[in-house]
């Protein structure tokens, strides 16, 4: 059998490139991989994350290397975790010969909630994202997106109704660009008591009269959530930049009401 010298293949994407345009993020995307996350209660959860991988290209290069995103992360094998997040983003960016490199990685968290009044306990699941990056000059970035369900009011309905008022299941994410360690849980805690009321996996009849009377008893518009959750990340100093987004699922509108703030707090 005739084996061609693997040293003699054309290495095309290595080719030089003459049109002088650097390329932002060249990369792969929507690659699943097992990775490990520690949890507050001194736990470990092992999941599956989905991995988006990018690179600067400068404009001197014709493509990247695709193969060795997932070399990388085959050579971490099942111990990706947020504590190594950093230096298999630097191994990736040194690997592909790029000055700036951005990993997503985005996995489902779960945390055991106990119901308000029976106190019966269930695991309620979180979108977690965690975005590292590595800028011009190596410098490093970064930052956690959380997804959370909650409950939200309506205070007009509630004002002119005289039989109850609408609500509606909210979607409240949060990115946020921290200066030390945050917890999943504590980002999480945050989020959910700026909402009209929580939402939970499992209830007894007793916790639904709770819920129902405490979103009721704390109507809120789209603008106050996304308001008071900013007020709250303001005052927390862990958080340096974030963006807190709203999104109400509307029961009585065929559309989606939406409310975003996003705010750098080292430029004031």
């Amino acid at each position: 059998m005739n084996v061609r010298d693997p040293m003699a293949i054309p290495d095309v994407q290595g080719s030089a490139d003459s049109r002088q345009l650097p390329i932002d993020k060249v990369g792969i995307k929507a690659v699943r991989h097992p990775v490990r996350v520690l949890d507050k209660s001194g736990g470990v959860q092992h999941t599956i994350a989905n991995f988006n991988m990018y690179v600067g290209l400068p404009h001197n290069f014709k493509g990247t290397h695709m193969s060795r995103f997932l070399e990388i992360l085959n050579g971490y094998e099942r111990e990706i975790s947020v504590e190594n997040f950093e230096s298999m983003l630097r191994d990736m960016v040194e690997r592909l010969e790029a000055e700036t490199g951005l990993i997503e990685m985005t996995f489902p968290y779960f945390i055991n909630k106990q119901a308000p009044i029976s106190g019966v306990m269930s695991l309620m699941d979180y979108e977690v994202t965690f975005v590292g990056e590595v800028l011009a000059g190596g410098g490093y970035r970064q930052d956690m997106k959380v997804v959370v369900a909650a409950t939200s009011l309506c205070p007009c309905s509630k004002e002119i109704s005289e039989r109850g008022a609408h609500n509606q299941r909210s979607h409240i994410t949060v990115t946020a660009t921290t200066n030390t360690f945050v917890w999943i849980e504590d980002l999480v805690q945050m989020i959910e008591s700026e909402a009209s009321c929580e939402v939970y996996g499992l209830l007894k009849r007793t916790d639904e009269k709770y819920v129902t009377e405490r979103a009721y008893d704390n109507p809120k518009f789209v603008e106050d959530i996304v308001r008071d959750v900013a007020s709250v990340l303001n005052d927390d100093d862990r958080i340096d930049a974030y963006i807190a987004e709203a999104e109400n699922f509307e029961s009585i509108h065929n559309h989606s009401a939406y409310a975003l703030i996003e705010r750098n707090k080292k430029e004031g």
